[in-house]
């Protein structure tokens, strides 16, 4: 299983980016997939999730402002992010979860850093002016 997240870089407060994930190596459909984020000396936290069903939870800090979607055609988990803050400056993480029936609350909810099975590297976002 490989995800390799792309799409981060600087992005000026107010502005938007839009993160992806290509995973690879496994039924990408079937199963759920999450973004966690962590800022350097801080705990890594969840921001959002989708099921295999589609189903989406997110973090009440990112709610209305980030979407989480899935192409399951390509193999790809994005994050539209919007209305980006400061305080949205992390590195982004994506997760897969080869558990069956793993809804997004429970992806999202997983603990940050032995909760899902695989793991991208990270892709850093940082929000200055």
């Amino acid at each position: 299983v490989q995800l390799e997240e792309s799409g981060g870089g600087l992005v000026q407060p107010g502005g938007s980016l839009r993160l992806s994930c290509a995973a690879s190596g496994y039924s990408f459909s079937n199963y759920a997939m999450a973004w966690f984020r962590q800022v350097s000396g801080k705990d890594r936290e969840g921001v959002a999730a989708i099921g295999s069903d589609g189903d989406t939870s997110y973090a009440d800090s990112v709610k209305g402002r980030f979407t989480i979607s899935r192409d399951n055609a390509k193999n790809t988990l994005y994050l539209q992010m919007n209305s980006l803050k400061p305080e949205d400056t992390a590195m982004y993480y994506c997760a897969a979860d080869l558990a069956i029936g793993m809804t997004a609350i429970q992806a999202l909810g997983a603990d940050p850093y032995y909760g899902m099975d695989y793991w991208g590297k990270g892709i850093l976002v940082t929000i200055s002016s």
